[in-house]
């Protein structure tokens, strides 16, 4: 039973997302979720109360991933191919869970800054881009770090990628330029 419990509460937070990033987090009613999911209201606060606890449950969510990266990236040597795993996971991550919320952040930045899960989330996409940077790299190593990260968040929005590339393309080419910014040569 707690099996199809969970994957309810997934399946209420990734319908919302989607009407929170198409219609904008503060015009989405907790009504057009239920009526999306074809559930009754009822059925819907029986697991969130709140818009802002589905946000939050999905925030939660997605910094537990980026808190369970970054702790086995730093377990990890700095080597080239280290490097090109983390950017590796970063991008199945992306592809995977995080890309709905990502556009959920664009599309709703004024709401991000106003919750506190939009603060969570920031301090984990900063541990993030901080998870390739050495300490003793000079400030261009680290600025290329930093970009290689965000070279495979890009990959995954159309609009700073080539949009009319396929995705899986987008992806891999996002990560070969990533590749080339931590690479040692």
């Amino acid at each position: 039973m707690a099996g199809r419990r969970t994957d309810t509460k997934e399946r209420i937070q990734q319908v919302a997302l989607e009407l929170f990033a198409e219609r904008g987090y503060d015009k989405t009613t907790l009504q057009e979720v239920a009526e999306r999911l074809r559930i009754t209201r009822p059925a819907l606060y029986y697991h969130f109360r709140t818009k802002e606890a589905i946000l939050v449950g999905v925030v939660d969510r997605l910094v537990d991933s980026i808190d369970e990266l970054v702790s086995w990236a730093r377990r990890q040597p700095m080597t080239p191919e280290s490097k090109k795993e983390i950017l590796r996971r970063i991008a199945e991550l992306l592809a995977d869970q995080w890309r709905p919320l990502l556009r959920f952040a664009q599309v709703n930045q004024g709401v991000m800054r106003e919750v506190p899960a939009g603060e969570r989330m920031q301090q984990g996409v900063l541990s993030m881009l901080a998870l390739l940077v050495e300490p003793e790299a000079s400030p261009v190593r680290r600025f290329e770090a930093r970009l290689a990260v965000l070279a495979v968040i890009a990959g995954n929005v159309p609009f700073l990628a080539d949009a009319d590339v396929p995705e899986a393309e987008r992806m891999a080419v996002a990560l070969e330029v990533a590749g080339r910014l931590v690479s040692d040569g």
